[in-house]
């Protein structure tokens, strides 16, 4: 049976036993694509059961002239469902119900927000929250417990940072989770301190689990609405399906119970977080492929280093603005390569997070290393998740072993200005360069990494074909010899996305047997004026032939 969204409850059940059901979509300036990847126009499309029959021009919809159902697209611009090929489903739910840091001027702006959403919510025992990125403060220095104290101190507040890579807490949480100048940061970790060597109220990477684990686990109904959350939200900017980087044994069980109810209302390619105390049983169970492309699960995620904004991330020499460190490896070589292995050899494709050169080129040895042990490995189609700052002589490894780089277009806009002083300007040549991946044979499969960045996959195809921010900046686009196509940057969003998770044949080109799976925009993002992208918006969003949102009704 064709699943249908718990947020559209007028769509009727369809049954297999019913007689097939026609949709004729006519008038509208479509786009897809071919077996050969490459675009294809088109102003009418056919669908029955979920699936598109044919597309072509306007005499294709005189061919059927008793469907059950013809829709005049009125013109506009209609595309293959966009598919975020990495964000965190879940925790894009969690912080579209918390408190939100993005954009702020300094911390202590941010602490007024936490005190103000903390009164208007006297229930919460742990305040969270999430978005604070110091480089865009004034001074950009981390921010500390004590500007939190100042606001709040009954009540343990926990905040990570955009990156998710850092959390800012106040004295409470540390009180609580029995934080002093003697804890001592794990492997992986660290612990920033006053002169005096006091903790100031930031954890980064693995250190953060000397808070966390203190937290309290979401509860049902908390897990509920967020994925209540997530999932209106990800179909009113027109996402059809997501690839949520790392999720729990809890969270797949929802999904899982979601999906037989038919109560999904987005495409799920969950990757199983190796850090789960379930994950060796997760394996064990094999991987799932659902022949409907609803819940697809057959990848892990597994953390090699940190994040470049708050310098965890892994290098090959020392930050160019901390000259003595080279950010932090989360877990050693042979710890990675077993994950990859045991991974590989459950049939699972190993996703793992790399954002420096140093971790992209040890990420890199490894499957190299897997490839020498299981030759039937390549199929698995392995990913590096960022592969933000690679290595120029590294990037032609990528096609060559198979390994498929998982970027995110607005990380470079939003990273434009800390990039450099975090790199220099000599490793910024291998720094968010789509185009040298493009060049060297590999294909993109491009995101947002939500919450993160925000989940709108405009943002993301506009700063893929601009290299600028939403405010046009730099005039001509950042390093702007990385620029995308607007078809190249469309089908990392749509047919290469779905190639990373092994659903080129079903989804992402609107194929004569692949999924009705689409968008009706107001603008045609491949002949507007690039800078125009972003602003485009979605007027509907269907799945499997069944429209999951309308702008008109949600007005």
């Amino acid at each position: 049976m064709l699943r249908k969204t718990l947020l559209s409850l007028s769509i009727a059940t369809i049954s297999l036993s019913t007689q097939a059901q026609t949709t004729v979509i006519d008038n509208a300036n479509g786009y897809g694509f071919d077996t050969n990847r490459q675009l294809v126009p088109f102003s009418t499309l056919i669908i029955e059961d979920g699936k598109v029959v044919a597309r072509g021009d306007k005499q294709l919809a005189a061919d059927y002239p008793e469907a059950e159902n013809a829709i005049d697209a009125e013109g506009k611009t209609l595309l293959p469902g966009l598919i975020d090929a990495h964000g965190h489903f879940m925790a894009l739910g969690y912080s579209l119900l918390e408190v939100d840091l993005r954009d702020l001027e300094s911390a202590r702006q941010g602490a007024k927000k936490v005190a103000n959403f903390a009164s208007q919510n006297p229930n919460l025992e742990w305040i969270r929250g999430g978005g604070w990125n110091q480089v865009l403060w004034e001074g950009q220095e981390f921010p500390t417990a004590e500007t939190l104290d100042a606001m709040i101190t009954e009540r343990p507040v926990v905040l990570s940072r955009v990156d998710k890579h850092a959390i800012w807490v106040n004295s409470k949480a540390m009180e609580l989770a029995g934080i002093d100048a003697d804890t001592q940061a794990p492997e992986g970790g660290e612990i920033l301190r006053d002169d005096e060597g006091n903790p100031i109220g930031v954890f980064i990477d693995n250190a953060e689990q000397l808070i966390t684990d203190k937290i309290p686990d979401r509860s049902q109904q908390e897990m509920t609405q967020a994925f209540d959350t997530a999932v209106a939200h990800l179909q009113e900017v027109g996402i059809t399906s997501v690839h949520d980087a790392g999720a729990s044994a809890a969270e797949l069980a929802l999904f899982r119970s979601r999906d037989e109810a038919g109560q999904l209302g987005v495409r799920l390619y969950p990757m199983i977080a190796s850090s789960d105390p379930q994950f060796e049983a997760l394996l064990e169970k094999g991987p799932q492929d659902d022949p409907e492309d609803w819940l697809d699960i057959r990848s892990v995620k597994i953390f090699a280093d940190g994040a470049l904004g708050s310098r965890g991330a892994a290098l090959l020499k020392q930050y160019s603005d901390r000259p003595d460190s080279k950010g932090l490896m989360l877990q050693d070589k042979k710890s990675l390569q077993s994950l990859v292995d045991v991974s590989s050899r459950h049939g699972f494709q190993a996703n793992m997070h790399a954002i420096g050169d140093r971790a992209n080129r040890i990420a890199l040895n490894i499957y190299e290393e897997n490839l020498k042990n299981d030759s039937d490995a390549r199929k698995l189609r392995h990913r590096i998740e960022h592969a933000q700052v690679v290595n120029v002589n590294d990037i032609p490894r990528f096609s060559a072993l198979g390994v498929i780089p998982s970027m995110q277009p607005t990380h470079a806009t939003s990273d434009k200005n800390m990039a450099g002083d975090r790199l220099g300007q000599q490793r910024l040549a291998g720094a968010y360069a789509w185009r040298f991946f493009l060049d060297n044979g590999s294909r993109v499969a491009a995101g947002s990494d939500f919450p993160v960045e925000p989940a709108n996959p405009f943002y993301g195809l506009h700063a893929a074909v601009t290299r600028e921010d939403r405010d046009d900046q730099p005039q001509g686009g950042w390093l702007p010899g990385q620029k995308l196509t607007a078809t190249e940057a469309l089908r990392a969003f749509t047919l290469d996305a779905a190639y990373a998770a092994h659903q080129e044949k079903s989804l992402g080109g609107l194929m004569p047997g692949q999924w009705a799976d689409f968008i009706l925009v107001d603008t045609d993002i491949i002949r507007t004026d690039p800078e125009n992208i972003w602003q485009t918006q979605v007027a509907e969003t269907w799945i499997a032939g069944e429209q999951m949102y309308s702008a008109a009704k949600a007005d």
